[in-house]
């Protein structure tokens, strides 16, 4: 059989492949401590867990419309109009089976031979390796620790060409935890206004996390630019949703009917009564989220200082999402290295920055979506394991 050749340009997302080498360890005996992944240990609220249960019972058991049930959309309209005081007409909003049915869709929209697509690097794996897969080619914005894993507008302005098509955004961000403030976001706005050409796809999946008083800055709260932004959003990780499978995408009336296209082409609708569930997430009781945010910025400060105690890391403060991404440089490893070193001799699943693109070298991902006991089994373990091998 002859595979399409577009198929060798696509990557994975690491995290899945450590995860399972992290599970055959563990089955063959192996203590394995995982901060690896970017999914919260927390159940799933009580009140959405019942409402997709009765959901089930009530007889939601079939096709819904292909942006997804219309009671959903209006309550993703609510909700963006609460978070980030911009009304949504509900008909722009399409419901999709997680978050990357909306990054595929929209690179897939505008990447081809020869179009260009900006993205952040070290960031999320998938953007370049759909990019590849369309045969666009990806053009990397640096992340850079002394701003915070934030970027340098001007810098991010001065990549874009006539063959740019579109710009990702991410903030807050993975793996960094970086955050992408006001004024750095105006300043980006004023220079796409004067690229009308260039679609921005701004991924949100982290929005409601977010410390130490940090505000969100969303780009679709910027008219000038609104008709060519893209959102991406989800359950997942607010509501420690992840095996749902549900996301959603707020697009330009220009493209919502494309998007809706391909949502018919690829999965047809989401799944009916994890929809139920969704809408009970936005519009039911949001303690259980508060909670959640309060132990992950307890985890966060413990994580950040144990880091910092480890010869040869040094760590920044996250200042959103559920990732701490220290520095490793000095103690003399790459980070593939160090990534495979600590699964097999410390038995503690970590990712390599360079999981994340190429700047990500120098760098590892601890997720803290996890216990404390488990963060600070992880941290001795890490400590130890170093010493060992002689870091000072």
């Amino acid at each position: 059989m002859k595979l399409a050749q577009r198929l060798s340009n696509l990557g994975t997302e690491s995290a899945f492949e450590v995860l399972a080498r992290a599970k055959a360890l563990q089955k063959a005996g192996k203590s394995i401590v995982n901060l690896g992944i970017g999914s919260p240990d927390f159940r799933t609220p009580d009140n959405i867990v019942e409402a997709g249960r009765k959901a089930l019972a009530d007889g939601f058991h079939f096709y819904t419309p292909a942006k997804g049930l219309p009671e959903l959309r209006e309550a993703v309209a609510k909700d963006c109009l609460d978070r980030r005081g911009v009304a949504v007409d509900p008909d722009h909003v399409m419901i999709v089976p997680g978050g990357k049915p909306t990054m595929y869709f929209a690179i897939s929209m505008f990447g081809e031979p020869g179009a260009e697509i900006l993205y952040p690097n070290p960031g999320f794996p998938i953007y370049e390796s759909l990019i590849k897969y369309t045969g666009a080619t990806p053009v990397p914005i640096e992340l850079r620790e002394e701003n915070g894993f934030s970027f340098n507008p001007d810098a991010v302005l001065a990549k874009i060409t006539p063959r740019t098509r579109l710009i990702i955004v991410n903030t807050p961000a993975n793996p960094t935890g970086g955050v992408i403030r006001k004024p750095e976001m105006d300043r980006l706005v004023a220079g796409l206004e004067k690229h009308p050409h260039v679609a921005i796809l701004s991924d949100e999946i982290y929005s409601r996390m977010l410390y130490d008083g940090e505000q969100h800055v969303s780009l679709y709260s910027y008219p000038s630019i609104r008709e060519r932004v893209i959102i991406l959003d989800g359950w997942s990780k607010t509501f420690s949703m992840t095996g749902w499978r549900l996301g959603y995408g707020v697009w330009p009336a220009s493209l919502i009917q494309i998007a809706e296209r391909l949502q018919i082409n690829s999965n047809s609708c989401p799944s009916a009564p994890v929809q139920v569930a969704g809408r009970e997430a936005l519009l039911g009781p949001q303690g259980d989220v508060d909670k959640m945010m309060k132990a992950f910025d307890e985890r966060r400060r413990a994580i950040v200082a144990g880091l910092n105690e480890i010869p040869g890391f040094s760590c920044v403060m996250p200042k959103g999402a559920f990732y701490a991404f220290p520095n490793i440089t000095k103690t003399g490893f790459k980070s593939k290295d160090l990534e495979v070193k600590l699964l097999h001799d410390a038995g503690v699943a970590i990712l390599s920055g360079t999981a994340f693109g190429s700047f990500g070298e120098g760098y590892l991902r601890f997720s803290y979506a996890a216990s404390l006991d488990d963060i600070r089994e992880a941290l001795r373990r890490v400590k130890n394991c170093l010493a060992t091998a002689g870091v000072r």
